[in-house]
C-alpha cells in the first residue's frame, strides 16, 4: 500500500512545521489532513522532457483525497528525518516508476485547500522540485490513472478553463515550474 492510498492501520507520520518550515512535531498523515489541517511539510515535483513539456498525472480514483484530478508529476510528504530530494525520488518511483536526473528546488509555497468529496484538507509548506525525466514511466494504477505531457501554456489553459479537473495546488506551484523550464540553467 502506498503513502497516498494508506489506510488507518498504515498511516505514516508527516512532519508538522511552523511558517518558517521549522519542525514542531509529527502527526499521522490522515490526522494531518482532517480539518483544521495543521501545517505540514510536503513536496511537489515537476519533471520535464527537455523539449519544454511538463509531465502531469491524473491522480488515481483510489487516492484518499483529491482523487481523479490532474496534478504535477508527483507529490508526497517527507518522513521524519528524510530530506525533500529523497522524498521526491521515493514518490517518483512509487507513483510512476520514474527516475529523474538532478533535481533542484525552485521555491516553496504555503497553501490550504479543502476537498469537498473526501472532507479532508491540505495545509502544506510545499517544497517544489524540478528535473528531467530519465527513461520512461510505469504508473501504478493505485496511484496514477493516466499521464500526459503538456507545455506550461497548455497546463495554464487547463487550470483556467477546467479548474474542477485539477488539484488545487497545481495552479499554485505551476508558476515555479514555468520559471524553471524557461531559465537558461533549465536542467
Amino acid at each position: 500500500m502506498s503513502e497516498e492510498t494508506a489506510g488507518p492501520s498504515d498511516d505514516p507520520p508527516v512532519v508538522l512545521v511552523d511558517e518558517d518550515d521549522v519542525e514542531v512535531g509529527v502527526a499521522p498523515k490522515l490526522a494531518a489532513h482532517r480539518p483544521p489541517a495543521p501545517l505540514h511539510r510536503a513536496i511537489s515535483v515537476f519533471l520535464h522532457d527537455g523539449a519544454g513539456r511538463l509531465l502531469l498525472q491524473r491522480r488515481s480514483d483510489a487516492k484518499y483525497h483529491f482523487a481523479g484530478l490532474w496534478a504535477n508529476t508527483a507529490c508526497g510528504h517527507p518522513a521524519p528525518g528524510e530530506d525533500v530530494e529523497e522524498t521526491a525520488r521515493r514518490r517518483l518511483a512509487a507513483e510512476l516508476g520514474a527516475v529523474a536526473g538532478p533535481l533542484r528546488g525552485v521555491g516553496t509555497v504555503v497553501y490550504e485547500a479543502a476537498d469537498p468529496v473526501s472532507g479532508l484538507a491540505e495545509h502544506e509548506f510545499d517544497h517544489v522540485l524540478f528535473g528531467r525525466l530519465l527513461g520512461g514511466v510505469d504508473p501504478r494504477p493505485d496511484e496514477v490513472a493516466e499521464v500526459c505531457w503538456a507545455t506550461p501554456a497548455e497546463v495554464s489553459a487547463l487550470v483556467a478553463s477546467r479548474p474542477s479537473t485539477v488539484a488545487p495546488w497545481l495552479a499554485i506551484v505551476l508558476p515555479l515550474a514555468r520559471r524553471a523550464i524557461s531559465s537558461p540553467s533549465g536542467d
